[in-house]
């Protein structure tokens, strides 16, 4: 990619020229599609014989070190999730649109009706210290995340919903009632609602599974800073913790009475490696696997020695108008109809304006794509693809502010108000990495260029934790910004969107959106013909109403060294880590 590009201010016609002229690196080593949108692979094998064992370097992609907190019920970094998920595994597993399968260790029955879940763990599995693992290890998290000396950040409206728990929380109860123990291997659990997100991951069904045993005396208030926490963690996972050096690395050895077979390679070695080095360790064959930056995909994209899968991540950039604000006492948004961007057609006007196809592919070297639906494209199940999004077309937007009474009444290049007023719109975007300014101005300049007057507010980039403050506490001076939204396992847009959801950072609210929610949270929703239609629905308003407007989608990219003989990063793949085999003894360089 040109660096110039990341460095400067970017005129419309030049972002046309670069747009143009795709850049040859990722031409020859990757397949675009006709916007120069690259086209990733999810899962690769390599050629050669498997070697018996070996040591699989893994690079924990961090500009800081893992905190250390080992052990799901507490951890609150995905660095940590990563360590982790080299040694434990979750209770149950889950398909590509991360709903709730039998796929994983445990096998998972619904009951809409009775508003329960069964969840059946088979019998003989052993934790890596040689003891049985039981039911009561998945009952085990509940009494810990529920607990009133609970120190993690767990405990939420997800526990809330199991009966019982509020009364066990609050000291009101020695147990959760809502915990049935059936017998040594199974669980029933009774919950106070029953909407059809509980079927995804995440959805409201806990999914943690811990070795009750190894913490017997320790106290709650005590467990976050324990040795089964910071020193020792164990899980029932293919490859059982060795060594620690906090912070910084971890050595992991296959575990022989795994339940799904003995692993094939003998060793997994894991080090954090900062983002500004990592592709030099890739490129130098001094590690198999690494998350790899897409802005930096220029340096990597015809790598000899390793392969870069990609995958369609839980997540999408947009542009959000300010709308009103957050009524603590009521637990709601407040909608204004007099702010000027609660106006419709300035707000689809600003999303023709923009070219985030040309974006994508200058910016972030085709690694990201335009995104036309606020429902990520990785939950096939439920993203529409054939709906059509915003394209580039600053004719249209200028006739849709010409319709709706913006017109430039004193000759100045921008458009007054419908009332005659000058129009001078706040916008507010972060500053990090290499591309934030010059997208930041890029987005000023087309909107500039259909007639609308808007600068950054305070006349510069926000630092992140700035920016959400003044973002949560609706700030006036804010009236459009530039955020990300990662959905997690479950695509159901209410708590982002809904009137009682403080992440409704617009403040935005119609009775016909609160209609298209109502049926999505519906016992309906549970046949997958009204859901899929209700989606549908929910995506094509969203489209129509434009409170936010999405620009980008991603893809999460995984550098694999040419001698890993399978990998796979498609979600909820069933590809095990003890299935991984290596065809040589050390990186190909």
């Amino acid at each position: 990619m040109n660096k110039r590009l990341k460095k400067m201010f970017i005129t419309s016609s030049a972002l046309a020229i670069f747009a143009a002229t795709a850049n040859p690196l990722f031409v020859q080593a990757q397949e675009t599609n006709e916007d120069g949108i690259v086209e990733f692979e999810s899962q690769v094998t390599h050629d050669g014989e498997a070697i018996e064992g070996g040591t699989l370097r893994y690079a924990l992609n961090s500009d800081s070190n893992f905190e250390g907190l080992l052990n799901n019920m507490f951890y609150s970094s995905a660095y940590d999730a990563s360590v982790i998920g080299l040694f434990a595994e979750s209770l149950y597993g889950y398909d590509e649109n991360y709903v709730i399968d039998n796929s994983g260790f445990a096998d998972v029955e619904f009951d809409q009706e009775g508003k329960s879940v069964t969840i059946t763990i088979p019998e003989g599995v052993k934790w890596h210290d040689g003891e049985d693992v039981t039911i009561d290890d998945a009952i085990f998290p509940y009494y810990v995340i529920g607990h009133p000396d609970y120190t993690g950040v767990r405990y939420s409206e997800d526990f809330m919903n199991v009966v019982g728990m509020e009364e066990y929380h609050a000291g009101e109860a020695e147990e959760i009632s809502g915990l049935d123990r059936i017998d040594d291997y199974t669980l029933k659990i009774n919950y106070k609602n029953f909407p059809n997100s509980m079927l995804q991951a995440g959805g409201g069904v806990g999914s943690y599974i811990e070795p009750e045993h190894v913490f017997e005396g320790i106290e709650v208030k005590d467990m976050e800073n324990s040795d089964p926490v910071r020193k020792n963690p164990i899980g029932f996972g293919a490859f059982k913790v060795e060594q620690i050096t906090p912070g910084e690395a971890v050595t992991y050895t296959r575990f022989d009475d795994y339940y799904k077979g003995q692993p094939k390679i003998e060793k997994i070695e894991l080090e954090v490696v900062n983002p500004s080095t990592i592709v030099t360790e890739m490129n130098n064959g001094n590690y198999d696997i690494a998350s790899l930056p897409a802005d930096q995909f220029d340096t990597f994209a015809d790598a000899s020695n390793y392969t870069v899968l990609g995958v369609p991540d839980n997540a999408y950039t947009y542009i959000g108008f300010k709308m009103g604000t957050w009524n603590d006492e009521e637990g709601k948004v407040n909608y204004d109809p007099e702010r000027v961007v609660s106006n419709k057609a300035l707000r689809q006007a600003m999303a023709y304006a923009v070219d985030n196809n040309a974006v994508a592919v200058e910016f972030y070297d085709g690694t990201r794509s335009a995104a036309n639906s606020l429902i990520p494209e990785m939950f096939t199940e439920y993203h529409n693809a054939d709906q059509e999004g915003f394209t580039y077309d600053p004719e249209r937007a200028k006739q849709i502010l010409a319709d709706a009474g913006f017109e430039d009444t004193d000759n100045d290049g921008f458009v007054e108000d419908p009332n005659g007023e000058k129009l001078q719109l706040n916008f507010a975007s972060m500053a990090g990495g290499e591309t934030a300014e010059p997208l930041a101005l890029y987005y000023i300049q087309m909107w500039n260029e259909v007639g609308l007057d808007v600068k950054l507010v305070d006349d510069q980039l926000l630092e992140f934790n700035s920016f959400y403050e003044r973002i949560q506490t609706d700030d006036p001076a804010i009236d459009v910004y530039q955020a990300a939204w990662v959905t997690g396992g479950d695509p159901n847009p209410t708590g982002l969107y809904g009137p009682k959801s403080n992440f409704n950072y617009t403040r935005w609210e119609t009775e016909d959106h609160n209609a298209i929610l109502e049926k999505l949270n519906s016992d309906d929703a549970f046949d997958p013909d009204f859901k899929d239609e209700a989606f549908k629905e929910w995506q094509a308003y969203m489209h129509e109403e434009a409170p936010v407007f999405p620009t980008l989608f991603r893809n999460a990219l995984t550098g694999v060294n040419q001698r890993v003989k399978t990998y796979d990063i498609q979600h909820g793949n069933d590809l095990g880590l003890h299935e991984l085999e290596l065809t040589a003894d050390a990186p190909i360089k």
